[in-house]
């Protein structure tokens, strides 16, 4: 009876099999340790199932919270009263393990288009990789359109953390008239961190050091609190910029002591 019951145990998880590996790539599963399509401006390499879509709403405070006493500070309710770099996104699955998606920034009428392609999935290669292309653009993608390409390197543990490398390389990244630089792309390396400390809250994180072409002041960083709710993620940040596209995350911070108040609320459709 052994040998046989063996051969039927055997048997019944070979033929559990695809159905284990179709859970695995099921895109519109929540993926519990990578909850959305973004760490704070760095994109992560959640996929999108078919035509499944997503939408976001970023905000980013512009009085720096180190300007005045805490006084002054509290009286413009930590920077509520001094207006806002608002970002409005849009992001839609249009083939298996392919997105393409829409944003629009209110610093400089920044219009962003990009796409997105996941390559390997974790389960199967040790890791997750994905490619994305963007093209941005200035006074409504008028004037001084950047192009970007750069991988997605993702890697979660359990239902507890993801982690990020993303090298990136940027064409235009210095809005100064190519014809009066030197440097006008930049290459970084972006590193992102994501932690469930709740059930349905997370602590996360980013820096994008640059590594070589345009390196302007300060690296664009940030740290947050998110709260996951449905299809909703509710998200209160910390940030040395306004940066939402490539371009803006690699121009850098405003300054060493500038830091800003932000939030943005993503809601998927699937």
């Amino acid at each position: 009876m052994r040998p046989l019951f063996r051969i039927l145990t055997i048997a019944a998880l070979v033929a559990a099999l695809p159905g284990l590996a179709a859970a695995q790539d099921d895109d519109a599963a929540l993926k519990i340790a990578e909850p959305d399509f973004t760490v704070i401006s760095l994109p992560t390499s959640l996929r999108l199932p078919k035509f499944g879509s997503a939408f976001r709403v970023t905000h980013r405070f512009q009085r720096t919270l180190g300007e005045g006493d805490f006084g002054d500070l509290a009286g413009d309710l930590f920077g509520l009263d001094n207006g806002a770099v608002i970002g409005l996104e849009y992001r839609f699955g249009i083939v298996p393990n392919g997105q393409i998606g829409f944003h629009r920034s209110s610093r400089l009428k920044t219009i962003e288009f990009f796409g997105q392609y996941g390559m390997l999935r974790q389960e199967r290669a040790g890791l997750d990789l994905s490619v994305i292309a963007t093209v941005e653009g200035v006074d409504n993608f008028k004037e001084s359109r950047s192009p970007a390409l750069g991988a997605i390197i993702g890697r979660t543990v359990g239902d507890v953390a993801a982690f990020y490398i993303e090298p990136m390389w940027v064409n235009n990244a210095n809005p100064l008239p190519s014809q009066l630089v030197d440097d006008n792309d930049t290459v970084s390396v972006g590193l992102g961190a994501r932690v469930r400390i709740r059930p349905t809250v997370y602590i996360s994180g980013e820096f994008v050091p640059r590594v070589a072409g345009y390196d302007p002041d300060v690296s664009h960083g940030g740290f947050a609190i998110e709260k996951r709710a449905g299809g909703h993620l509710f998200q209160i940040n910390f940030t040395n910029s306004f940066a939402t596209t490539p371009a803006q995350t690699v121009r850098g911070g405003t300054g060493s002591k500038d830091w800003y108040l932000g939030f943005y609320i993503s809601r998927k459709f699937f």
